[in-house]
């Protein structure tokens, strides 16, 4: 038999309300409240009765401690389960975070390159105008010189009668010739 094996018959509950039923059935003595009990009887079920007590409380007690038992180890997978839930949402929570980090560099890294971007074009049209506007200044000196060199070819003076320009230079046939016709001497046509 192992040690919460109950012994055969009733357990001491049913033997101590056995006692009360023998003491709540007896009959009252003759003109007395007293009433008669077989003493034997109730001593014996007494008896049984705390024989079995202590192998009923140790099983009560050693139920008690199991209980006890599995409810401490259900509060600690129950507090494992709402740690781990717990740290699951902290990491949701922060790659979110991280997420809308990462969105927010994004955006104004952008935005930095747009106005880079920006400033640059500028730059470089700036750039581009002031070196238009030097190249732009140095054609209208080259025209005006140009012009003014075409001027001076125009008002140049016929050749004298003995074949000589007015700049002392002597004429060969073609250019007297063409002195003589009154053409003007251009190299670009």
């Amino acid at each position: 038999m192992s040690t919460f094996d109950a012994p055969e018959g009733p357990d001491a509950e049913a033997l101590v309300r056995r006692v009360i039923e023998i003491i709540g059935n007896s009959k009252p003595m003759p003109l007395s409240t007293t009433v008669r009990v077989e003493k034997d009887e109730v001593l014996e079920l007494l008896d049984d009765a705390l024989d079995r007590m202590p192998q009923e409380v140790r099983q009560a007690r050693y139920m008690l401690k199991e209980r006890e038992e599995y409810l401490a180890k259900i509060q600690r997978e129950a507090d494992d389960i709402l740690e781990a839930g717990r740290v699951g949402a902290e990491r949701m929570v922060q790659r979110t975070e991280i997420v809308r980090e990462a969105q927010h560099t994004a955006q104004r890294t952008m935005d930095e390159v747009r106005d880079e971007t920006r400033r640059l074009k500028m730059e470089a049209e700036d750039y581009c105008d002031q070196k238009l506007a030097a190249f732009e200044i140095v054609l209208e000196r080259t025209a005006k010189t140009v012009a003014s060199g075409r001027e001076k070819l125009r008002g140049t003076p016929m050749p004298s009668d003995d074949g000589e320009f007015g700049l002392g230079l002597s004429a060969g046939p073609n250019t007297a010739q063409a002195a003589a016709e009154g053409a003007f001497f251009d190299q670009d046509t």
